[in-house]
């Protein structure tokens, strides 16, 4: 059972509630791509409380930003995908997906971590793409990912796994960690969609050199 949200908290998860904060218009030459920005509602507010967010974490939840968003599938249709960010790098995040789409770059999934009860590997297990999630770094119990801050996201996990030594996340992602054998829905150094997150100031876990995190991308905390 989801533990009752104190007052105190109540308090700061009401003025969170600010309606729409922007809605992304169309391009002239309509692409059928579509984005909003809204603050994190109370409801949605509430139900993260406990789970993805808690007391300590490092940003207030009115902070963050739901962005919803078109994205292709593997599927080849449109779907509507939705990641919980940092208000700092909302309009990044619709920008860089907007150019995703217009290369048809296919996501599985695109949900908040809290439909996997927070729970990560999980999250990864489905091939999720994500963002918000206050949680330790990977691998350790202590110190904050940059998740926890809004702004990390983790694009299609299972074709491009957390490698570090002989351990692979999700486990399943071994078929995806021979980087040379290019398929769908992966990233490499230098290709569209590093192109897209680092002109716009975010780094790649996979160009790090102690552990290689392919589905990772983060900005400056």
């Amino acid at each position: 059972m989801r533990p009752s949200v104190p007052a105190s908290i109540m308090s700061a998860l009401t003025s969170a509630v600010l309606g729409v904060i922007g809605i992304v218009a169309p391009a002239a030459a309509d692409d059928g791509y579509r984005a909003s920005v809204q603050a994190v509602g109370l409801a949605d507010a509430k139900a993260m409380t406990g789970v993805s967010w808690h007391r300590g974490c490092p940003v207030r939840i009115s902070e963050l930003r739901r962005v919803e968003l078109t994205h292709w599938g593997f599927d080849g249709a449109r779907h509507r995908g939705e990641l919980i960010v940092h208000q700092d790098v909302a309009r990044s995040v619709v920008d860089i997906f907007h150019i995703l789409y217009s290369m048809r770059f296919p996501v599985r999934t695109m949900l908040p971590v809290d439909r996997f009860g927070a729970d990560d590997n999980a999250s990864m297990a489905a091939d999720n793409t994500s963002a918000f999630n206050c949680r330790p770094i990977t691998g350790s119990t202590r110190g904050f990912s940059v998740h926890s801050y809004g702004k990390a996201i983790d694009i299609n996990t299972l074709e491009n796994p957390y490698v570090k030594g002989t351990v692979v996340q999700p486990p399943a992602g071994k078929t995806f960690t021979n980087r040379a054998d290019v398929r769908p829905g992966m990233i490499r150094h230098g290709d569209p969609v590093w192109r897209a997150f680092t002109a716009h100031g975010f780094t790649w876990g996979g160009d790090w050199t102690s552990l290689k995190d392919y589905q990772h991308f983060e900005a400056p905390v």
